[in-house]
């Protein structure tokens, strides 16, 4: 079976004291290839700890993930990660950077030297490909983070808080790229974020989890994403359906945290 399924994963941590969290429970979702969905909720309602079990970096309590008929029990290169930060080398340079997967699977060098050069054009970083990283702003070491992910040639791309940590400007463009990126090489994208307007524009399905233990609440399929590819997304965040989803959303969070803090608020007491 072709895509991705998530077939009831629950993750529990257990702590010193004899306690447990309850993570998520009972999460169960498939994802066709080439979809891009986004993914929020509450703080602490697993959406960082169900990305890390697709990539494979946690191992779940139970249930099982599913990638095109194979089941995933730990990293893999056909899954590929782009954090908030992201975690580049520092020290090389951006060509040397993308390359790096492709290097270290031992790729013929004219053949790697090809992908590289094709996907700093694509992600706009040619001018740019003999720089240090830390020679870069933030925007462009996203970019190098993406064109590494992609030189991999994952079927998968997880995206945890990619654009967080940016300006407004900037986000609002490295959006406009991730679209781009989505659309030419019909990756499948599961990104996590904390903005509801990221999510609308990023997501042609959008997952809205539950508080703890975290579940999905709420699905939504959305025409923004494919709306906003080649397009002015301030355009696109003028469309009377994107409103009215952004203040439903808006609306559901903010009782979950309301019914987040009422809980605290009652155990403290």
């Amino acid at each position: 079976m072709s895509g991705l399924q998530i077939d009831d994963i629950s993750m529990r941590f257990d702590l010193p004291n004899g306690a447990f969290v309850q993570a998520l429970q009972n999460v169960s979702l498939d994802l066709k290839n080439g979809e891009l969905m986004s993914v929020l909720g509450p703080s602490g309602c697993g959406k960082t700890t169900l990305l890390n079990i697709v990539a494979g970096f946690l191992r779940q309590t139970s249930g099982k993930i599913v990638l095109n008929g194979k089941q995933v029990v730990g990293p893999s290169a056909d899954r590929g990660m782009v954090f908030q930060q992201g975690a580049l080398f520092e020290w090389m340079s951006v060509r040397k950077n993308v390359s790096f997967g492709p290097d270290m699977k031992g790729m013929p060098k004219a053949e790697s030297n090809e992908i590289v050069e094709h996907l700093l054009d694509v992600v706009g970083l040619q001018d740019f490909k003999d720089k240090a990283v830390y020679e870069l702003s933030g925007g462009m070491q996203q970019r190098v983070a993406l064109a590494r992910c992609l030189a991999n040639d994952p079927d998968v791309i997880l995206m945890d808080e990619p654009l967080g940590a940016l300006d407004a400007l900037t986000r609002e463009k490295m959006q406009g790229l991730v679209l781009k990126l989505w659309k030419e090489t019909g990756k499948t994208i599961i990104l996590i974020t904390h903005s509801v307007e990221e999510a609308l524009l990023l997501g042609e399905r959008l997952l809205v989890m539950a508080p703890r233990p975290g579940r999905i609440h709420k699905e939504y399929h959305l025409p923004f994403a494919e709306m906003g590819v080649g397009a002015d997304l301030r355009e696109v965040k003028k469309h009377a359906d994107y409103n009215t989803t952004r203040e439903e959303i808006l609306a559901m969070i903010w009782n979950m945290e309301e019914e987040i803090m009422g809980r605290t608020e009652g155990a403290a007491a």
